[in-house]
């Protein structure tokens, strides 16, 4: 599954420079994350890093993006092979 901020969301800005994927950015009025960019920091963490810091514990799983581990690992690979063709 990809992660979600709700709005309980403070914008205390910690969780986005922990994301290693780049999937979290400042939304409307509060910060959102990309599905299609999250994976859980699978390939890069052993935890998600963004709910690792965030103080007010707003970050669950996003029930509209159900993936296995495997599909997280497979995200993280097309994902890092992007990154380096840029």
């Amino acid at each position: 599954m990809a992660l979600m901020i709700t709005d309980e969301c403070i914008n205390c800005d910690v969780c986005e420079p922990e994301c290693p994927n780049d999937a979290i950015y400042m939304g409307i009025e509060i910060y959102e994350i990309d599905p299609n960019k999250c994976t859980e920091c699978v390939g890069h963490f052993d935890a998600p890093q963004c709910r690792q810091v965030c103080p007010v514990d707003c970050i669950p799983f996003n029930p509209d993006y159900s993936e296995t581990q495997e599909q997280l690992l497979e995200k993280y690979k097309v994902l890092s092979a992007l990154k380096q063709t840029n």
